[in-house]
């Protein structure tokens, strides 16, 4: 079985409202269609990398292309976790965490979507705090950082709500201008001070080689 050469295929990252793993074929084309279908309002730019611009058949096409080109360049020293996160069975966005020399460096650093049907429940915050268990409590992290644009107070008031401490400013160009990042770092030990919601991982028995954990 493909698990059996797999193993993140069997992992389960649960909290009371959701559900995060890695999808079936058909399960990633369904949140493809909710990338299609729009991840904020128009004329907003929340990322730097400026995949919401292309249209929306593009825009699925590329979630995607970037889901199968994470699995196949996957090694222990630098990795990308996609994980699809569903809401009442049904595929909402995607929370992802990368790192590189984990086995050494024990930090990862996220980002995330959900299509824009989802925004304002507090169910950003929740795959968050999901995917901050899975690396601090499961893997050993010693920290997680951030990133999010100086003009995009919601995606700052979650690292903020989670502990996170401001970690300078980045400049990068993005449609030929500067544009300002905040960056943002949680340590285990604020992590720990936190109020988050329950959390349950299960299936993560033979992942950790993969991790470099």
């Amino acid at each position: 079985m493909l698990i059996d050469h797999w193993p993140l295929f069997g992992l389960r990252v649960k909290t009371p409202r959701l559900e995060m793993r890695l999808p079936s074929e058909e399960e990633l084309a369904a949140v493809a269609d909710v990338a299609a279908g729009g991840v904020h309002e128009p004329g907003a730019r929340p990322f730097l990398t400026p995949w919401t611009d292309l249209p929306p058949a593009e825009r699925a096409r590329h979630v995607i292309q970037l889901h199968w080109s994470r699995l196949g360049r996957w090694t222990p020293e630098d990795w990308a976790l996609n994980l699809v996160v569903f809401h009442e069975g049904r595929p909402i966005g995607i929370q992802d965490m990368r790192a590189q020399e984990f086995r050494v460096r024990r930090e990862i650093v996220s980002g995330s979507w959900l299509g824009v049907a989802h925004h304002g429940r507090g169910l950003g915050t929740e795959m968050r705090a999901a995917m901050l268990h899975l690396a601090f409590a499961e893997l050993g992290a010693v920290s997680a950082t951030s990133l999010s644009f100086t003009d995009n107070p919601s995606s700052m008031s979650v690292s903020r709500r989670l502990g996170y401490r401001p970690d300078g400013i980045t400049r990068d160009v993005l449609h030929g201008e500067v544009v300002e990042s905040q960056r943002f770092r949680l340590s285990r030990e604020d992590w720990e001070r936190v109020r988050r919601p329950e959390v349950a991982v299960s299936g993560l028995a033979g992942c950790g080689e993969l991790f470099g954990a």
